[in-house]
């Protein structure tokens, strides 16, 4: 990468602001004092566009992102670039994570016209928002044959002088391909969907990286839908490897530079294939599906590891990303001190300072920590002197080769861990993204709700009750519906599809956690919102986007797994749970409408719709209801529940009838529970399995039994 600039004759002076400053978005206010004259996106840069008759130069990034960074540094804070940007367009700032459909849509155009995408994404349109080029990170200057800012400003300016009609007429033309290949295909498939979660297990297994865990090459990203699924696949098919590659996989993960030993939580992803050297920034939503990936683990296996590292993803949480009010914020940035990962690498000569003699070789051994470092620059590919901490081998053999017992490293590595950390925390922090967005708080309360029911910690639990009711009392609308985004107070942009599919996910996690009724209940409500402002009508399916939302140039659906599970295949499983939690079975037709609209889709390469084949299994029969019948708090209901709750089946929904009440509220909300009575006023536990009911079991060791036999 070329040096930066930093001449007074180009680099802006911080007297003025755009049109940012009155926003709220960490993201667009780190560029509010641009020398670009930014508007956000709305209605007053489109009208200013057209009437001065300028294309829209659109760019679109989040406030964690490295080579968003990178680009505004080198282009947005130019006098240089930002005189021609201004003069040429009109230009829009969009937060990705604050407007998701919009980053959606114009994703989908870069990804059309250029066979890439990612952020930051620059898009040039017409006034009316028909794009006529697509990019990503355009440097300031033309160089590796990728056009810079400088050489590609005047050519547009000129196209758009001399060529206009051609620009636009090319922009209709993206736009009728555009729609043609967004349009849902027939829904009526036949086909064998059993064969077809097979064939996205293949398709798994072909790119499993047997030495490193993980996918693919690099760069490699956790992917935890992917582990989800395999772990299912296990559970149904008795498939050994299924469980090698998670076990593997999340084993490497741990180990890895990914994760962070000393403050722990999880980096975004590796930028190689052994998981060594991360891309810095820490997101919440990673924080989430991997503790859920490591908690569904530790219950198949019982391998204390997975438990414990997801303790420690909920204590960096909790410790860096809740906020006072019990949200959780976006994200932490790659970047401190101007640089990628400053704030987490070490130099021998920090360790010397720190650690006795003894703990430095022991630091250095487990954490494979170089004099020349260990660190590469992704920029110029050279060790610099900086180290990651990572391991290569698991602790047990590091205490071999140290000669020394288990319990002796762990108990050197507490206080290494003690030491660093706080010497770490005296540095400048990475800039935290603390906006509250409801999707990604969605996933923190499952998380969290399922760590609190697995792991036996109540902590957990109430730390997932206070973000929910935050989100329902701060973030819900009278019409039923959330919103998106709270910051400082501010809430603004009305919930998009993700923001209530995931926090039903939430709810039903925590009502399976406490047994608490409001939650069954929100989970129900929101899913009557869903069906009211989502659902398409005609074809069938989920929208991205409520009926009454800002008009786009389509209306999006998604289906296809990125990071996060997409917001389709985690209502299709939502939507069976809660059938069977409810007994309304008119959301288990629902859901076979919605596998029917999307199957065209998932054929074509199932791994990469791992989430929505979990929904596919769960509806494929082999799921059930337990109904447990006792008093709350009594000790004998308290170690069923304890005895239901260790064991992995996924395919199951638990629901709590207490008998000390003649009509409890969960007869309404369920009535098929109205019947389940404690037999004997001993607690009672009711299993069904494919709409058929067992015999009511008091029984511990025919409850452990009955238990076993329902998962096969």
């Amino acid at each position: 990468m070329e040096k930066k600039d930093t001449s007074s004759s180009t680099r802006y002076p911080k007297t003025k602001g755009n049109k940012l400053l009155g926003e709220h978005s960490p993201y667009l206010l780190q560029h509010a004092y641009n020398p670009v004259h930014w508007y956000p996106w709305g209605p007053d840069a489109f009208k200013k566009a057209l009437r001065e008759n300028k294309p829209i130069f659109l760019s679109i990034g989040y406030s964690t992102c490295h080579w968003c960074h990178v680009m505004a540094h080198e282009s947005f804070e130019d006098t240089q670039v930002a005189d021609l940007m201004n003069k040429v367009f009109v230009c829009i700032k969009v937060d990705r994570e604050e407007h998701p459909a919009v980053d959606h849509v114009y994703m989908t155009v870069c990804q059309m016209m250029t066979g890439t995408g990612g952020w930051p994404l620059s898009i040039i349109m017409t006034p009316d928002k028909k794009p006529f080029f697509a990019g990503t990170y355009i440097p300031k200057n033309t160089r590796f044959g990728k056009i810079g800012m400088l050489e590609l400003i005047p050519q547009v300016e000129k196209l758009w002088e001399k060529q206009q009609t051609e620009l636009v007429d090319s922009a209709d033309k993206i736009m009728i391909y555009l729609r043609k290949t967004t349009e849902e295909t027939e829904r009526k498939m036949t086909l064998d969907l059993m064969k077809l979660i097979k064939k996205g297990y293949q398709e798994l297994a072909g790119l499993f990286d047997e030495k490193n865990g993980g996918f693919g090459s690099h760069p490699k990203f956790p992917m935890a839908q992917h582990l989800f699924f395999l772990l299912r696949y296990w559970a149904h098919f008795k498939t050994d490897f299924a469980l090698e590659m998670v076990e593997k996989t999340l084993t490497k993960l741990q180990l890895g530079g990914i994760f962070d030993h000393v403050g722990f939580g999880f980096h975004r992803y590796a930028t190689d294939t052994r998981w060594q050297v991360p891309h810095f920034e820490k997101m919440l939503y990673d924080q989430a599906l991997l503790s859920m990936a490591f908690l569904e683990c530790y219950q198949v296996t019982k391998k204390e590891i997975y438990a414990q590292t997801a303790r420690n993803i909920f204590t960096y949480t909790l410790r860096e990303l809740r906020s006072p009010q019990g949200g959780f914020y976006s994200a932490e940035d790659a970047d401190s001190e101007g640089k990628e990962g400053t704030f987490y690498l070490w130099r021998v000569e920090d360790l010397c300072d720190i650690l006795t003699e003894n703990e430095q070789k022991i630091c250095q051994k487990v954490y494979n920590v170089l004099p020349e470092g260990n660190y590469y620059e992704e920029a110029t590919g050279k060790r610099n002197g900086l180290n990651i901490l990572y391991q290569t081998q698991t602790l047990n053999e590091n205490a071999k080769d140290l000669q020394i017992s288990l319990s002796e490293l762990n108990s050197h590595l507490e206080k290494i861990h003690k030491k660093l950390f706080r010497h770490r925390n005296h540095r400048i922090h990475p800039a935290k993204d603390d906006k509250i967005l409801t999707d990604w708080n969605g996933l923190m309360i499952a998380a969290l709700a399922m760590g609190g029911r697995i792991l036996g910690e109540q902590y957990y639990i109430k730390a997932a009750e206070k973000a929910a009711d935050f989100i329902l009392q701060k973030m819900s609308r009278s019409d039923g519906r959330l919103c998106h985004r709270y910051r400082k107070g501010d809430i603004s942009f009305v919930g998009n599809l993700a923001d209530h599919v995931f926090n039903i996910w939430g709810c039903i996690e925590l009502y399976e956690a406490t047994f608490r009724i409001k939650y069954l209940r929100w989970a129900r409500d929101l899913t009557d919102a869903l069906m009211t402002y989502f659902w398409d009508s005609k074809k069938g399916g989920f929208f991205t986007t409520a009926h009454d939302s800002e008009k786009l140039l389509f209306r999006p659906k998604e289906i296809y797994d990125g990071a996060i599970p997409s917001a389709n295949s985690v209502a299709l499983l939502n939507l069976l749970r809660l059938a069977h939690l409810t007994g309304n079975y008119e959301l288990e037709k629902k859901a076979g409408d919605l596998i029917e609209v999307f199957i065209p889709s998932v054929v074509r390469a199932p791994s990469q719709f791992c989430f929505f084949l979990e929904g596919i299994n769960f509806f494929l029969g082999s799921s059930g209801e337990i109904v447990i019948a006792g008093k709350p708090g009594d000790p004998d209901t308290r170690q069923l529940i304890k005895i239901i709750q260790e064991n992995f089946a996924p395919n199951q929904v638990l629901l709590f009838r207490t008998t000390t009440e003649k009509n409890p509220e969960i007869t309404k909300i369920a009535p098929f529970t109205k019947n389940h009575k404690a037999l004997n006023n001993q607690t009672t536990v009711y299993i069904c399995k494919n709409h058929i009911c067992q015999t009511p079991l008091v029984d511990k060791k025919k409850i452990r039994k009955a238990l076993t036999e329902q998962k096969k």
